[in-house]
């Protein structure tokens, strides 16, 4: 089992959400989250004083699949979020042990 997570922009998730959703993924954990990279942030005016906002609001998803399925979800979370400007986002995809559901005692993959 692998855990992907996804850093995307906020106005992409609904877009991604129904990507995956497409390839039969329904569970996924969203987190209002703020960070930066390349694009380190940007200048903003409030009532006359600039300041500097070096913490963009993003929205990270975290989804675990079987290894067979994680090239389909990966590829499906890049099309989906992808505007082709700088602060897209990115994917990360880890190594799970296990995994169990907390109401059946289901372990593995039928846990997801």
């Amino acid at each position: 089992m692998k855990k992907i997570e996804a850093i995307v922009k906020p106005y992409k998730l609904e877009a991604v959400k129904e990507a995956v959703t497409a390839l039969g993924i329904y569970g996924m954990t969203v987190t209002e989250v703020k960070g930066y990279g390349r694009q380190k942030g940007h200048t903003e005016q409030y009532r006359g004083a600039e300041f500097v906002v070096e913490f963009l609001p993003k929205v990270k998803l975290e989804i675990v699949v079987s290894d067979a399925r994680v090239p389909g979800v990966t590829d499906a979370i890049r099309r989906a979020a992808m505007s082709n400007s700088i602060g897209d986002g990115k994917i990360f995809v880890q190594e799970v042990s296990g995994a169990i559901r907390i109401r059946t005692g289901e372990t593995g993959d039928e846990a997801l």
